[in-house]
This record gives C-alpha cells, sequence and structure tokens, in this order.
C-alpha cells in the first residue's frame, strides 16, 4: 500500500469528488494491531494528507498531536453530521436525526444537554462508586475463580470480567435492568462494527432506539434513584428535554459506558500478561497504578474511527487552508504515539511523566464525559487482576487471540486466559 498523497488541492471540496487519488482511510485502519507505522510515515511526510471515504468522498487526515489539538479544541469544526461536507461513516448514523445525543450536536445546544449530566460523571461523585465497582469486580473474580477450578481449560477474561464490569455499572447508574445486557451489547456491537451491511446496522439502531423508548416510558411511570430517572423528574417533567432527547441520552452513555471500558480492559490486562517487567513493578508499587492507566489509554487508543469533524469556515491548521464544507478524521491514535510529545511512543512506559496528556479521551468541548468513571474501572480493575492472578496468562498464542480490526473501537472480541 502506498501511504504517500499526491499534492494536496486546497480548492477541492469533498463533494465534487477526487480530483487526485488518495489512499482509502480503511487502509490505515484495517492493519490489525498496528496502524502505528502507516501514521508515524504520515506525521513525517505531511502535517495533514487528505483520504478517500467509502462512499466516494474524501477527508483530511489529521495524524499530529498539536494539529489534533487544535482541530478538537476550535468549535468552528462541527461535530453536526447533518452539517455539509461531514465525513460520514456508518457508526454514526449519517444525516438520520433520531436520537443522535449531544456528541452529535454542537454548542449552544451541546453545552445545554452536556450540563445536564456532568454532575453525574464527576470525580468526586466517581470516587464515591470505588467500593462498589471493587465489589463488582471481586465477585466476578471469585467467579473466574471457581470457574478454574472446575478445570474447563480457562476463562474468557472478556466475558468473564472485561464487558460485565462496565456493563453492571452503567446498567446500575442509568437504572437499566442487567438481565438486557446481552440484547445491547449485541445491538451496539453491529453499530459499532466496521463490517456489518449498511441495512442489518440500521435495523440494529432502530432496534435499540425502540428498546430505549420502552425503557424510559417505564421510567416516566416509575422514576428510579438514577440518572435517567433523575433526568425525567428535573428535566423532562419542567419541559427542558423531551422524551427523545432522554432517549438519546441513554444511548450515548449506554454504549460509551461499556464498550470502550470493556475493550481498554482486555488490552491492557494482556499487554500487562505479555509485559512482566511492568506488571511486577505494578505489583510491586501500586501506587503507579493510576499514572499506568494513563498509559494504557496512551499506548492503546482504542478508537479508530475519528473523532470526525467538518469545517464550518475556512481555518488554516499548520499551513494548510481547511475550507469551509472539508471533512476532517482526527487519528487519535497517531497523536497518542507523537515523538515529539511523547518520548520513545511506542514503548509501553508504566513510569512515563507526562503520559496524562494523551488524548484518548479526545479534548475540547467533546472530551469525554465519563472519562473519570472509564479511569477508576480501570484502575480498580488492573489492580485487582494483578493482586490476584500473578499467574495469569493467555490459554492460546496471541496470533490465535480475535482482535476488533472489524470494529470502531479496538480491543479484543475474546481473551482466553489461564494461570
Amino acid at each position: 500500500m502506498t501511504l504517500s498523497t499526491a499534492p494536496a488541492s486546497r480548492t477541492a471540496q469533498p463533494s465534487s469528488g477526487c480530483p487526485f487519488d488518495p489512499p482509502p482511510l480503511s487502509d490505515l485502519l484495517d492493519q490489525g494491531d498496528d496502524p502505528h507505522a502507516a501514521f508515524a510515515a504520515l506525521r513525517a511526510e505531511e502535517t495533514l494528507s487528505k483520504v478517500a471515504l467509502p462512499d466516494g468522498s474524501w477527508a483530511w487526515l489529521a495524524t499530529r498531536y498539536a494539529d489534533i489539538r487544535a482541530i478538537l479544541g476550535d468549535t468552528r469544526f462541527s461535530s453536526d453530521t447533518t452539517v455539509p461536507g461531514y465525513p460520514l461513516s456508518g457508526m454514526t448514523g449519517g444525516t438520520n436525526t433520531d436520537n443522535r445525543g449531544f456528541i452529535r450536536i454542537d454548542p449552544p445546544e451541546h453545552t445545554r444537554l452536556r450540563r445536564m449530566v456532568t454532575r453525574e460523571f464527576m470525580v468526586k461523585r466517581v470516587e464515591a462508586l470505588r467500593p462498589e465497582i471493587q465489589r463488582i469486580t471481586d465477585e466476578l473474580c471469585d467467579a473466574m475463580e471457581r470457574a478454574q477450578g472446575r478445570g474447563n481449560g480457562g476463562v474468557d477474561l472478556v466475558e468473564a470480567l472485561a464487558l460485565p464490569v462496565p456493563s453492571l455499572v452503567i446498567s446500575l447508574l442509568l437504572g437499566v435492568p442487567y438481565d438486557d445486557h446481552d440484547v445491547f451489547q449485541g445491538l451496539t456491537g453491529k453499530l459499532l462494527s466496521r463490517v456489518v451491511p449498511d441495512d442489518e446496522r440500521e435495523a440494529a439502531r432502530i432496534e435499540l432506539r425502540d428498546y430505549l423508548d420502552r425503557l424510559v416510558t417505564t421510567k416516566e411511570a416509575d422514576p428510579g434513584d438514577d440518572i435517567l430517572g433523575r433526568l425525567i423528574v428535573e428535566q423532562q417533567r419542567t419541559g427542558e428535554i423531551t422524551h427523545d432527547e432522554v432517549a438519546a441520552f441513554a444511548a450515548l452513555l449506554l454504549i460509551a459506558g461499556h464498550e470502550t471500558t470493556a475493550n481498554m480492559i482486555g488490552l491492557s490486562a494482556l499487554t500487562l500478561m505479555r509485559d512482566r517487567e511492568s506488571a511486577d513493578r505494578l505489583r510491586e508499587e501500586p501506587a503507579l497504578i493510576r499514572g499506568a492507566v494513563e498509559e494504557l489509554l496512551r499506548f492503546h487508543s482504542i478508537i479508530r474511527n475519528g473523532p470526525r469533524r467538518v469545517a464550518t469556515a475556512d481555518i488554516e491548521i499548520d499551513g494548510h487552508l481547511i475550507r469551509a464544507g472539508e471533512g476532517v478524521v482526527v487519528a487519535v491514535p497517531s497523536a497518542n504515539r507523537d515523538e515529539s510529545v511523547f518520548a520513545d511512543a511506542d514503548r509501553l512506559d508504566v513510569c512515563r511523566p507526562n503520559a496524562q496528556h494523551h488524548v484518548a479521551f479526545g479534548y475540547g468541548v467533546h472530551q469525554c464525559l465519563g472519562q473519570a468513571l472509564a479511569r477508576v474501572e480501570l484502575q480498580v480493575v488492573i489492580a485487582t487482576l494483578l493482586r490476584r492472578f500473578p499467574a495469569m496468562r493467555p490459554a492460546v498464542p496471541v496470533e490465535d487471540i480475535p482482535f476488533r480490526s472489524d470494529m470502531a473501537i479496538y480491543g479484543c472480541h475474546a481473551l482466553p486466559v489461564t494461570w
């Protein structure tokens, strides 16, 4: 695959087609667990390059840390998928405005909606959940020990721990029956797949919307002491938001609340199983866990499909003029491996002094709302695994582990382990 691009035409518009032959974005995203060599070449050769999108249009691809922070921090780059020129993908839902959620809306409406749930995810409030997250983790680890004791040849860490922890926590916070977790995990898996046909993805989107519509209707009759209940009582009943907007909140928090953290748990566990020196260091010095989580977030950067934006004005980024109506795809994994910011960036260093400067949670007004919760979940789970299962190792060769290169969020479909 040739990654070099033709000289960038600064007058071409996405809607007019490609006057040159940029490499497909999928060529960068579909390189399994290691797109980093391709991104490194782009950082060295071209500050901003152009890539072809599946619909025949093109978009700018940002790979350098400084450029990515500049783009994500500038509200003239819109997150609204309905703005002409937005670089659509199947996962964004296209121009369908049903239940888009506030991540697909720009300020000031984005700001108004986000404020309604910001308090639910503030650091102090999330820290109060740490004992409950620890209890959930310990119970799941107990079940893993019992399963291993029955001699069934290993345990799938994704099924046994990585998925249940964040699913249980977000279900608890939202007031979603945990018995339904298989339903929403199956539906969100289809929504986030990069290989599921569009009609199947749209069917999953409709099914999830209908499920959440029924859930919100039930809670309107009997609001509980949970995030959705409080939204209904404090915001919907006062006319601040509608039934559909509550459902949109539920969709966003439900998907974001378990998919990303679950995949980070699996990848982090696998990484530390293969890096015994780092694992031993963290066992000896548990206080390093918080910093190690930041480094693991930087190192893995599991969001492989964006974020995406469209310029609403002519904006210059590092000498390149991005015109109004031109789309931008931000390569977060590339920013987090930018050697100008992170020395020896391709190496995991659990003591890295500036790991917290990563952009794994995004940057700017759309920075991940649930990042404090994700951090606590990762800290608890990783520390518990290191303490309780010091001999844990993959039960199959690494090349036999099914990685999620077919998904917008990278990780492991399954992770068989033993100890």
